[in-house]
């Protein structure tokens, strides 16, 4: 009759198994899917919405990828879901994004990259001045206000070559850890309709959460950005006040922000952190431009920036209730 197995020999015979069944996939897999999450290009909207946003700009600048693909399928998520949620208070027209999306396709095929954004849609928050674009501050006194200029952060999505799709809703003035105004009403949570989604970023939050843009940018003072993603699992990281001009932000330019970066990804949904840094670098630069260099605290106004880098996981369970 065979010996009974040892204490430490089952326990190296669980420790093999376990290493055998983790490193198989790793061995097997396509080193670009290993590497990316995504080996070719999405084959439904839905995998488009719901890839990282880091993904999402590299198979646009590997040409696997166009941003008129993109753009459409963000368009067909807002339609679907949006008036479930509320996130999305202002969209641009689908002609104009449409042909801003095709002019990056057409700027790729001559071998030029508008920047790291290039092509990607990006939700601004409704505290943020956007040229040509309805800016209201979720106040009944901004109600049909349309700026011809474009705030500091705005203006530097743009030149990373990002595409503003429309705006996100916000309290008024963005005072408050909700998110609903006179205006437009209430953002719900995408997880429960019946709960809150917190603020002041609530609408980029959720935006995010449910794939209707794979970036949005954002505010913070006194918690706007650290407050909405723990209502809507995602997960953030805080950068130094000062790096981002806040002039021309804000009904009055008076907001004095921290820079912030917040991952698609919550920290309960395994996501390894390293998978979104290159994305937050790419964004911190592409918002703070060259103040990020040398430039002492005091110098400038802080200016908050909320980028959110998406990931499968991002709104699946938003999205099953929505």
């Amino acid at each position: 009759m065979q010996s009974r197995m040892s204490r430490r020999e089952a326990l190296k015979l669980g420790t093999n198994v376990a290493v055998s069944t983790a490193m198989t996939p790793l061995f097997s897999a396509n080193p670009v899917q290993a590497s990316l999450g995504v080996a070719n290009a999405p084959e439904s909207s839905a995998d488009i919405c719901f890839l990282r946003a880091v993904d999402m700009a590299k198979l646009i600048r590997e040409k696997k990828l166009s941003a008129r693909e993109v753009m459409q399928a963000h368009l067909k998520q807002i339609s679907r879901v949006n008036s479930k949620v509320n996130a999305m208070v202002t969209l641009v027209a689908e002609e104009q994004l449409m042909a801003q999306a095709a002019a990056a396709d057409e700027s790729l095929a001559k071998e030029k990259s508008l920047g790291p954004l290039h092509g990607i849609p990006v939700g601004a928050k409704d505290l943020h001045e956007t040229a040509g674009i309805r800016t209201t501050y979720g106040s009944p006194l901004h109600r049909d206000f349309v700026p011809d200029f474009d705030c500091c952060v705005v203006q530097r999505e743009k030149a990373a070559g990002a595409i503003v799709i429309g705006k996100t809703n916000v309290p008024e003035f963005g005072l408050g850890s909700q998110t609903f105004n006179p205006v437009f009403g209430a953002t719900r949570n995408p997880y429960d309709l019946t709960k809150t989604c917190g603020g002041s970023t609530g609408g980029g939050v959720v935006a995010l959460a449910c794939g209707m843009v794979p970036l949005a940018d954002g505010s913070d003072m006194g918690g706007s950005l650290r407050n909405p993603p723990n209502f809507g699992a995602r997960s953030q990281r805080t950068y130094e006040s000062g790096v981002v001009h806040a002039f021309g932000s804000g009904a009055g330019g008076a907001q004095c922000h921290g820079l912030r970066v917040f991952p698609q990804r919550s920290r309960r949904l395994r996501s390894p952190f390293a998978d979104f840094h290159r994305a937050i670098g790419r964004t911190v630069r592409a918002a703070a431009g060259a103040q990020l260099q040398g430039r002492a605290r005091g110098d400038v106004q802080g200016f908050g920036a909320a980028v959110g880098c998406g990931g499968k996981e991002r709104g699946r369970g938003a999205g099953q209730n929505v």
